[in-house]
């Protein structure tokens, strides 16, 4: 299982993705796109990140605007693998 990063490593971490935010447990970031499609065009890119990482973020999608929060279920808040899945995630948009 993968480990809970200390306070002190996310927020240097949260650096390398500057426009996600803290929110408790989690990470998150909205996206906002042209319209609808564009916004599913992205969410189903996110689709296949997510399967890639076998890591899979909250998503929230509003017509034109894709609200996406990470965090590690399994380990009870972050990780290395939000923070990279966050990475890749900026690069899809």
């Amino acid at each position: 299982m993968p480990q809970l990063l200390r306070p002190e490593a996310v927020e240097n971490l949260l650096g390398e993705v500057p426009n996600w935010k803290l929110r408790g447990n989690s990470i998150e970031r909205t996206f906002k796109f042209g319209g609808f499609q564009e916004a599913i065009d992205f969410v189903n890119k996110v689709a296949q990140e997510a399967e890639n990482m076998n890591h899979h973020p909250d998503i929230d999608i509003r017509w034109n605007k894709v609200k996406l929060v990470l965090s590690t279920h399994s380990a009870g808040g972050l990780t290395n693998n939000d923070f990279m899945l966050a990475t890749k995630l900026d690069k899809l948009a």
